[in-house]
């Protein structure tokens, strides 16, 4: 007999990982998967992990910014409002860089890999997400997601832990093994 998740889901997609210990805590539910006639276990991470993650990867980009972009406009006495600014817009353009080019060329940004999660697409047969599927889910999909907050809480009550950007993109954010 097998375990399966809230769902009683299947799913074939040979980005999820091999089958793990248990669970971590009580954050994370759980799925099996098949994939070449092996039977696979994946955790995916729920709310609070992702939040954690998210905390973290906002460190690193403010971070970021203060070393690249800040110093640039610091001696600047434009009455520009910060919002419309191009000190503004240079900000905005390397939070979405780095979830963009981290995501891609990682599945993880540097947020994820603290917390020893990973980004895998759930309907493609690549171990790497496609560039549209990346584009997709950090621009468009997080877009709407930071403007309406609800679609980062959808990842507490949806049964793959999807936020709103996620379901967008068919993508999810599974625990790994360390």
């Amino acid at each position: 007999m097998t375990e399966r998740n809230e769902n009683n889901d299947r799913i074939a997609s040979p980005n999820l990982l091999e089958k793990q210990g248990d669970p971590v805590n009580s954050d994370v539910s759980t799925a099996e998967i098949t994939v070449d006639r092996e039977l696979k276990e994946v955790y995916f991470a729920g709310f609070w992990m992702r939040f954690w993650a998210y905390l973290a990867d906002l460190l690193v980009i403010g971070s970021l910014n203060r070393i690249l972009i800040h110093p640039i406009f610091k001696f600047y006495e434009g009455t520009d409002d910060l919002w419309f600014s191009a000190e503004g817009f240079l900000t905005g353009i390397v939070f979405f860089l780095y979830f963009v080019l981290m995501t891609k060329y990682l599945n993880q940004t540097l947020g994820k890999m603290i917390f020893g999660l990973k980004v895998v697409a759930l309907k493609e047969e690549a171990k790497v997400i496609s560039w549209s599927t990346v584009l997709f889910r950090e621009l468009i999909g997080r877009y709407i997601s930071k403007m309406t907050w609800i679609g980062y809480l959808l990842a507490g009550l949806l049964p793959k832990k999807q936020a709103l950007h996620d379901v967008f993109a068919d993508t999810s954010v599974v625990l790994i093994r360390r």
